[in-house]
């Protein structure tokens, strides 16, 4: 048993900061770092793009709709050429800082309302996959199982790449409960570790109404925003690998 283990990174702002980047990056094996659309500014890019290559940690673009005041978490229409446009430029910007400190971008995940979007809106799905195949080097890209976005993006030739979520709530189709709704994010270490080791070693998770989903995935995120995200991700780590379970990143 081989799992990544992920977490959004370099969310802070000019002089905001959100979580703690350094202690989160000696914990997991891949960093979506965060691309300035709905958070992240030129200097936290690079500084935790630095910081990534030096603990031999992979780096992915977390690309995001425009949404700052957001924190891209508002789903918006967004013509598709536009989307396309948008995408592959902040890809290439983090691609480029990333190649600057000695590492490089080596995956694509959209973040927040984006990924849920493209998760069902193939028009959407289609700009995404599109903007990833511009930029050359057909990097992969995280979603859900069952995504639209896996069949676009295999008759693009742009792989994939399955993921969990150790940290949210699943409805019975596997989809990810809305954060508007309680409980959508989870914040017990050692529930959120458990769920963690069960998709690892079984490939389910427990749905909100006690069923349970399939979720075989390659991936497990730990969101880097969440409260004791930290704790969370040490916990997920511990749990994984007394279980068993190989820590690998899929790059």
């Amino acid at each position: 048993m081989v799992i990544d283990l992920n977490a959004d990174l370099g969310e802070g702002f000019g002089v905001w900061r959100l979580g703690d980047d350094t202690a989160l990056l000696d914990v997991v094996t891949s960093a979506n770092v965060a691309c300035g659309f709905h958070a992240g500014d030129p200097l936290t890019i690079r500084r935790t793009c630095a910081a990534a290559v030096d603990r031999g940690v992979l780096i992915g673009a977390q690309v995001s709709y425009r949404d700052l005041a957001g924190f891209g978490r508002r789903e918006m229409d967004v013509d598709p050429e536009e989307l396309c446009a948008e995408v592959l430029y902040q890809l290439s910007a983090v691609d480029g800082i990333a190649r600057a400190m000695g590492g490089r971008v080596s995956y694509v995940k959209p973040h927040g309302a984006l990924y849920n979007r493209i998760c069902r809106d193939r028009e959407q799905a289609e700009a995404v996959v599109a903007a990833v195949a511009d930029h050359g080097e057909r990097l992969p890209l995280l979603s859900l199982p069952g995504s639209v976005v896996h069949e676009i993006a295999a008759r693009e030739g742009v792989p994939t790449v399955t993921e969990a979520f150790a940290d949210r709530a699943y409805t019975p189709e596997g989809t990810l409960v809305s954060r508007r709704s309680p409980g959508a994010v989870l914040h017990d270490p050692a529930e959120v570790a458990a769920r963690a080791v069960r998709m690892a070693t079984r490939g389910t998770v427990t749905t909100v109404d006690g069923s349970e989903a399939t979720v075989g995935a390659r991936s497990i995120c730990v969101h880097g925003d969440t409260p004791g995200a930290v704790t969370l991700a040490r916990a997920v780590r511990d749990g994984l690998v007394a279980a068993g379970v190989t820590l690998k990143a899929f790059g």
